[in-house]
């Protein structure tokens, strides 16, 4: 687990006539001690230029991110770590650059990778997804083979192992995972408007219910494990964007999912 700036769940809800298109929710799972900086324009003067107008959560361990949105473009990346074969440790690079490419460069920045065998051995399992008001593209990397999918219009749940909601060609053969079958459901049946004038309660509160339920429960949405060795192992904070068809983008963020206090959710600024 060197290299984790990942999300473990996402769930992302494609609808092009709708109002608000394009929702994405991500929980990100990590090491307690692990540390990193709330969402910001963290790249901004940096050695690439087209990573300034991003805006993440930044780890501070390998400076990378989980999620970033680019405003003016209208489009979110994220990452979510995958299972496989990882990549050798003298040649390994941190998968939280990747969700800045899929941001900054859009859905070109996943078919040029999945056209570069020689780059992704690079890096470790992943799954990378580049989500706008009109596509939502996931790439997936094993350490092995290297997939692309349009997953189209619908609401989908990615985990760590993948496309796993709706059941679908891509995932009938993998074992059930307890999490999606309980909430995968839910998240279709009560997609929430994010619309970008109302409240984060209302904008979101079906989808902000289910996240909440059962998180002492096998399958939960926001987990805590606490290990032998001392470490605890926990969802660390939770990101939800709406992507509008007038091109607004909003952004809310919460970076203590494990407590009771609605009022840590906030908004972050993307002017």
């Amino acid at each position: 687990m060197a290299d984790s700036e990942a999300m473990c769940t996402v769930v992302v809800s494609l609808t092009p006539e709708a109002p608000v298109p394009l929702l994405l929710l991500g929980i990100r799972d990590e090491f307690t001690g692990r540390p990193w900086q709330p969402p910001a324009r963290h790249w901004a003067g940096q050695e690439n230029p087209e990573w300034a107008p991003l805006i993440g959560g930044r780890d501070e361990q390998a400076g990378g991110t989980w999620l970033a949105v680019h405003p003016g473009a209208s489009r979110v990346g994220c990452i979510l770590n995958g299972r496989g074969q990882a990549a050798p440790p003298d040649r390994r690079r941190s998968r939280g650059e990747l969700p800045l490419r899929a941001a900054a460069e859009g859905a070109q920045a996943l078919k040029d990778l999945h056209q570069a065998p020689g780059t992704l051995v690079r890096y470790d399992p992943f799954y990378l997804v580049c989500a706008d008001m009109g596509l939502v593209l996931l790439l997936g990397w094993d350490g092995s083979q290297a997939v692309l999918t349009d997953l189209g219009p619908g609401t989908h749940m990615l985990t760590n192992a993948g496309h796993m909601y709706p059941p679908d060609r891509d995932n009938l053969e993998r074992p059930a995972d307890e999490k999606v079958v309980r909430f995968g459901p839910g998240f279709a049946a009560r997609r929430p408007s994010g619309d970008p004038a109302a409240t984060i309660k209302d904008a979101w509160t079906d989808w902000l219910t289910l996240v909440g339920e059962g998180q002492d429960e096998a399958g939960a949405i926001i987990v805590r494990h606490e290990l032998p060795d001392g470490r605890v192992y926990a969802s660390t904070s939770v990101s939800l964007v709406a992507l509008t068809r007038d091109g607004r983008l909003r952004y809310d963020f919460q970076p203590d999912p494990q407590g009771d206090a609605p009022g840590t959710w906030y908004p972050v600024e993307t002017a």
